[in-house]
C-alpha cells in the first residue's frame, strides 16, 4: 500500500473512533445529568434554598409567563433569562414544574382585547407600555405584562418580574429584574404550595398605631402571613401562637409585666421588629397649625432596647436630601396657593444594595426620625446596620419648638457636619434577659412564668422612626380611607416603605435563608452607547472584513502546508 493510502485509512480509522467515543458519550449521558456553570457571577447556578423548594413539591404547579410576542430587546433578554431559570426549575423538579409563555395579544377564544387586559390587571398583573417596531418598521405603543401567573391545586398567585425604580436606569431595572428573578419565583411557588401560614401580631395596648395606620401593611402582610393584633395586658401566653412580633409606634409606657413577656417571648426565640420613636411630634399638630413641640418619647423600652445591643437618642436629624411638603405661600385673606418646599425634618434614605433587606427598594421616606447607637459588649450578638441618613445631617436637640416657618430660611450647609448617621438596625444572635437579676414576683405576682435568662438565636430589627410603617389616613364621613404606605400625594411618588417592611418581616420569620437570594448579584454589561454612534462604521468593518480575511488567509496557509507535505 502507497504512502497516501496508508494516511488515508489511518485518518478513516480516527474520524470511525471519533464517532464511537461520541455516540458511548451521548449514550452515557442519558444516564447522568450535570452541569458546569462557568460563568463568572454564577448566573446559571442555583440555590440549595431554592433546590429543597423544588424537590419537596408534591403536586404540578403551572406558571404562565405572560413575557411573549413582539417585544423590546431589553424585555427579548428578559424573556431569554426567565426561560432559563424555568428551565433550570424544571430541570430539578422534573414533572412537577410545567411553564408556558403566553402572548397576551394571541390568546385563543378572546374577542375583547380590551376585557382580557382588565382580567389581568384585576388578578394582579401590572401592565406597562413599551414601544416595538411593526412589520412595516413603524414605532406603535403596545401593553405588556412582565409577570407570570402560578397555579396549584387550583390556587392562583401572581408575580410581577418588572422592577421599577425610578432613581434607576431602564436598562439597571431589567438587570434587577433578572437577578430577582430565582427569589422571586420559588417564594411563590413556596406560598402557593404551603398549607400552613406563619402567624405574625402586631402589638396593642401602649399607643401603637392603629387598624387604619398600618391597614396598607397589614394587607400586604396577610399575603404571606396569618397576621392578628394582640393586647398582651399582662397575660404569659398571649405571644405563643406568633413567630414574629411588630411594635409600631409605642406612645404610652409599656407597662413592666408586658415588657417582661416581651423579654421572654424573645428568650424563646420570638423575633421582633421595633418601630419607636424616641422623639414625640405630632404631625397632625404641625399640618393644622404653624407649629409643635418635639419631646422625649416616654415609652418605658429604652433599658430594654439597651441590653439587646442598641440606644436611641433623643435627638432629631435634619437631613439635606429630604422630601418636600406643600406649604402656602398666599398672603393672608388671599386664596391658599401651596408650593413645594423641602422640610429638612423628612430624611429620604438610600437603602444599601449589598444588604437583601434592602437591595434594589426605592427611596425611603422617614418623618421626624432619630439615631440610633450600638452598644453593649456581649460577642454572642451581631449587629449590621440597615439604614443611615445621607452625608449631611444635622441634629436638633429635644425639646424643640418646630414651625413651618423654617422652610423658608436658607439652608446653611457648614451646620450640616454628621454623616451617614445609622437609623435602623438589625440584630441576630444570642440574647441576655433584661429581666435577670430581677424578682419576677413583683411584676407578675399573679402567674408563674419559666424564666428564661439567655435566648435560643433569634432575630430582630429596631428602627428609630415609626413613621416609616404608618400609612396616612383620610377620614371621610363613609369611615376611614387608608393610603398605600410610602405614597406621597403631593408629589403623587410612591417610596419604598412597603417593600421595605415586607422584607424586614420576611428576614425575621425566614429560618431557611430564602431571602438571602435577593443579594445575588449579577453584573450589567451594557454598550457604550456614545462609542456605538461615533464608532459605528469602524466596527461594521471589523466585524464584516476581518473575519472573510482572516478565512482566505487560513485557506491559503492550509492549502500551502498541504502542498509542501505531500508533494514529493
Amino acid at each position: 500500500m502507497s504512502v497516501r493510502g496508508k494516511i488515508k485509512t489511518k485518518n478513516i480509522k480516527a474520524f470511525v473512533a471519533l464517532l464511537l467515543a461520541l455516540l458511548v458519550l451521548n449514550v452515557l449521558s442519558s444516564f447522568f445529568y450535570f452541569r458546569i456553570d462557568l460563568t463568572e457571577d454564577k448566573r446559571y447556578t442555583i440555590q440549595p434554598v431554592t433546590r429543597e423548594v423544588l424537590q419537596n413539591l408534591d403536586d404540578i404547579v403551572v406558571i404562565r409567563a405572560y413575557l411573549d410576542g413582539e417585544l423590546p430587546v431589553a424585555f427579548v433578554r428578559m424573556k431569554k433569562a426567565l426561560a432559563e431559570t424555568l428551565t433550570e426549575f424544571k430541570e430539578i423538579a422534573g414533572k412537577k414544574i410545567r411553564f408556558e409563555f403566553v402572548n397576551p395579544y394571541s390568546v385563543s377564544g378572546v374577542k375583547n382585547q380590551e376585557q382580557l387586559f382588565r382580567q389581568f390587571t384585576d388578578k394582579g398583573l401590572v401592565p406597562t407600555n413599551v414601544h416595538v417596531k411593526d412589520n412595516e418598521g413603524a414605532m406603535i405603543q403596545r401593553i405588556i405584562f412582565p409577570g407570570c401567573i402560578i397555579t396549584y391545586r387550583g390556587k392562583e398567585l401572581v408575580v410581577n418580574l418588572l422592577r421599577n425604580n425610578p432613581n434607576l436606569s431602564g436598562d439597571e431595572n431589567i438587570n434587577l429584574s433578572i437577578q430577582n428573578f430565582e427569589y422571586a419565583l420559588v417564594d411563590a411557588i413556596h406560598r402557593v404550595t404551603t398549607e400552613k401560614r406563619q402567624r405574625i401580631a402586631f402589638i396593642q395596648g401602649h399607643g401603637e398605631f392603629d387598624e387604619f395606620e398600618t391597614g396598607d401593611i397589614e394587607q400586604e402582610l396577610a399575603q404571606y402571613y396569618e397576621v392578628s393584633r394582640v393586647i398582651i395586658n399582662g397575660d404569659p401566653n398571649a405571644l405563643k401562637p406568633y413567630k414574629t412580633i411588630i411594635i409600631a409606634g409605642p406612645n404610652r409606657p409599656m407597662s413592666e409585666a408586658d415588657k417582661l413577656i416581651i423579654d421572654q417571648f424573645i428568650m424563646q426565640g420570638g423575633r421582633v421588629l421595633w418601630f419607636v420613636d424616641p422623639v414625640s411630634v405630632s404631625i397632625d399638630s404641625l399640618s393644622t397649625g404653624a407649629s409643635t413641640l418635639a419631646y422625649i418619647n416616654q415609652h418605658n423600652l429604652d433599658d430594654m432596647l439597651f441590653r439587646y445591643g442598641v440606644r436611641l437618642n433623643p435627638l432629631l436629624i435634619q437631613d439635606i436630601q429630604c422630601a418636600v411638603i406643600p406649604v402656602n405661600t398666599a398672603l393672608v385673606g388671599q386664596e391658599p396657593r401651596f408650593v413645594p418646599a423641602p422640610w429638612l425634618y423628612y430624611p429620604l434614605l438610600i437603602p444599601p444594595a449589598y444588604n437583601p433587606i434592602t437591595k434594589g427598594l426605592n427611596l425611603i421616606q422617614a418623618k421626624f426620625i432619630s439615631p440610633i447607637d450600638t452598644v453593649g459588649s456581649n460577642d454572642e450578638v451581631k449587629k449590621r446596620i440597615l439604614l443611615t441618613t445621607s452625608k449631611e445631617t444635622k441634629l436638633v436637640k429635644t425639646p424643640a419648638l418646630i414651625h413651618l416657618s423654617q422652610v423658608s430660611k436658607g439652608i446653611t450647609r457648614y451646620e450640616f457636619q454628621h454623616s451617614m448617621l445609622p437609623v435602623a438596625v438589625e440584630l441576630q444572635g444570642v440574647f441576655k434577659s433584661n429581666f435577670r437579676n430581677r424578682s419576677l414576683n413583683a411584676i407578675l405576682p399573679n402567674s408563674t412564668i419559666n424564666f428564661i435568662d439567655k435566648s435560643s438565636f433569634t432575630k430582630m430589627i429596631v428602627v428609630a422612626d415609626a413613621d416609616i410603617i404608618r400609612n396616612d389616613v383620610q377620614r371621610r364621613p363613609n369611615g376611614a380611607y387608608v393610603i398605600p404606605l410610602g405614597y406621597d400625594r403631593f408629589t403623587r411618588q410612591t417610596y419604598g416603605n412597603k417593600e421595605l417592611v415586607v422584607n424586614m418581616v420576611k428576614y425575621l420569620c425566614d429560618d431557611n435563608g430564602m431571602l438571602n437570594l435577593r443579594s445575588r448579584d449579577i453584573k450589567l454589561r451594557l454598550l457604550d452607547r456614545k462609542r456605538v454612534v461615533g464608532e459605528r462604521l469602524y466596527w461594521q468593518l471589523i466585524n464584516m472584513a476581518l473575519p472573510s480575511f482572516v478565512l482566505v488567509v487560513a485557506g491559503i496557509a492550509w492549502n500551502f502546508l498541504r502542498r509542501k507535505k505531500y508533494t514529493f
